[in-house]
């Protein structure tokens, strides 16, 4: 290995809004981290910090409250308190009140660049982080006891003991490392957009299946809304291509009038929809968080939540070991294995959960929507499944990480 590379003990790559966050939440632990993201966080096409709106669960607020940014996103951040999920054109549907569960929120509609922005703001104040960006990473080399990272524009190679992949669903370090990834496209487009309506935003999210896909209407902060319009390709295409007044006559036949007349829309954006799921989450020396450890459908919003429970958690193994040994090797198997023990039950059913919703609702077989439907309702009367989706907020299922219940990292004092 060069003696001109510069050692680290772990170098994030991807610095989108788990790679960022996790970089964070290691800083306390006193390991030496590098962080490498391909895009500058101003930059308009940076991915991870666009427009699109992300749900928080209660978990994700307070591992950010952990982080130090809550206070950055609150402000911008819309509520949700109440839920109408119901099956277009049938009579299938349920509610949910936050207020019945005893919690003030399921969660809270933010946009991407204020997450962004609240991110890179902490990031900057982190004066030990090797930062590098806008900097990609050209090529890696595993080792038994390192992994050697090139980075462009030339700088130093790094030397890391763990590299966690951040880098997303078309993840470089997955492939250099040989884990294999199913892909199972959809078939469908998302067309996200923000739109004003003659009823302002009051804290209720609704989500409406379609035979094209599912059709979230988003509460915001300003009184406006966050649509994503899931479609087939052709389709996507077409609303796409309308003139302004167009779309929002196309969105208010497929919504309908419960939020009044849709008046305004911002830009809209489309996004093929896909299923990409890691086999596994580590490899030698390697561990996989986020979306390139799993990528989905955007349906129920619990993609970005269940990525940063991968951070959360692993930062919490490597606090834990570095606890136990000050001299340990946070790449070692014993110290993945157990990161990936740990997000196996969660990682599996959130999984499950969202692709399920996908083909249930898009099932059109004889007999399936009249089933369906009943399924809606007699959730709707059950007090007892409102109350097990109520605690998805927080996790699916296994060990709930630290910083997602308000608590410190072990050996780290609560601020």
């Amino acid at each position: 290995m060069s003696v001109d590379a510069l050692r680290v003990d772990v170098a994030i790559v991807g610095g989108g809004l788990v790679g960022a966050s996790l970089a964070l939440a290691l800083e306390p632990t006193g390991l030496r981290v590098a962080l490498i993201e391909g895009v500058a966080p101003e930059a308009a096409v940076q991915p991870s910090f666009d427009d699109r709106t992300t749900a928080l669960g209660n978990g994700t607020r307070r591992v950010f409250e952990a982080l130090g940014v809550w206070s950055a996103i609150a402000p911008a951040a819309a509520p949700i308190r109440h839920i109408h999920v119901s099956d277009a054109g049938r009579y299938g549907f349920a509610r949910l009140e936050a207020a019945e569960h005893g919690i003030d929120a399921f969660g809270y509609v933010v946009t991407n660049r204020v997450l962004g922005a609240a991110l890179q703001q902490r990031l900057s104040a982190l004066t030990a982080l090797e930062l590098r960006r806008p900097a990609r990473c050209s090529a890696v080399t595993l080792g038994p006891d390192v992994v050697r990272l090139e980075t462009t524009p030339t700088a130093p190679p790094l030397q890391a003991r763990l590299v966690v992949a951040a880098d997303g669903a078309n993840s470089l370090v997955r492939s250099a490392a040989g884990l294999p990834a199913e892909i199972e496209d959809y078939q469908q487009v998302a067309v996200v957009a923000h739109v004003a309506a003659a009823r302002a935003a009051s804290g209720i999210a609704y989500e409406r299946f379609t035979p094209d896909g599912p059709f979230a209407v988003l509460p915001l902060h300003n009184g406006h809304y966050g649509v994503v319009w899931t479609l087939t390709p052709q389709a996507a295409a077409h609303v796409m291509a309308l003139p302004d007044a167009e779309y929002l006559a196309a969105l208010q036949r497929a919504f309908g009038w419960r939020i009044g007349r849709l008046e305004r829309v911002g830009q809209r954006s489309a996004y093929p929809l896909k299923l990409t799921r890691a086999s596994v989450v580590r490899g030698p020396r390697v561990a996989l968080i986020g979306n390139a450890a799993q990528a989905l459908h955007p349906v129920a919003g619990q993609g970005f939540n269940l990525g940063l429970r991968d951070a959360a958690t692993l930062a919490e193994v490597l606090a834990e070991r570095c606890r136990q040994d000050a001299a340990v090797d946070v790449g070692s198997d014993a110290v993945l294995a157990e990161f990936a023990a740990r997000r196996s039950s969660d990682r599996d059913g959130v999984t499950r959960l969202t692709d399920g919703l996908v083909k249930l609702f898009g099932d059109t077989r004889p007999g399936v929507p009249l089933l369906r439907d009943l399924g809606l309702l007699l959730f709707d009367l059950s007090p007892s499944a409102k109350q097990a989706m109520s605690r998805l907020s927080w996790g699916f299922s296994g060990q709930i990480p630290r910083l997602a219940r308000g608590l410190p990292l072990p050996g780290v004092k609560s601020a």
